[in-house]
């Protein structure tokens, strides 16, 4: 496969990458949050990330082959020589795009968990002496009464 339509369907597939952390964006910044959607992103978003790993993977191996140094010098020198610099250009954009909202993401989903711990130690505290303890047992000082009154 010569250069070019690799990295065509290199950027095919950042394409439909950067698509997904947009809906996974969408789906964390809502009220409700849909696990079953979330599940659905993740997965599909792990596929791209295994197949784009595998798209760089042989480009940087044909980048090798054909005497380029290696790292992002030797392929912008590659995708100079192959006529396909813009390309190559904006895959880097998109790959910058998908690590920023990978990273947005990822802020996103910790702060939730931040708020739900927040949520569960009020909870706990507002609960203070609870009935019962973790284990379904009543934990529950009962009075003593002194018989011998």
């Amino acid at each position: 496969m010569s250069l070019e339509p690799h990295l065509q369907a290199q950027r095919l597939q950042l394409e439909q990458l950067v698509a997904l952390l947009h809906t996974e964006q969408s789906l964390l910044t809502q009220s409700q949050v849909d696990g079953a959607a979330l599940d659905r992103v993740a997965v599909d978003k792990q596929q791209h990330l295994v197949s784009l790993d595998s798209f760089e993977a042989r480009r940087r191996g044909a980048q090798t082959r054909l005497g380029y140094p290696a790292g992002r010098e030797g392929a912008m020198a590659a995708a100079n020589d192959a006529g396909c610099l813009p390309l190559w250009q904006n895959i880097d954009q998109l790959a910058s795009a998908a690590k920023q909202l990978n990273q947005t993401n990822g802020d996103l989903i910790q702060l939730r968990l931040e708020n739900n711990q927040r949520l569960l130690n009020a909870l706990r505290e507002s609960a203070g002496n609870s009935l019962y303890g973790p284990d379904g047992q009543s934990h529950r000082k009962r009075p003593r009464v002194d018989s011998r009154a």
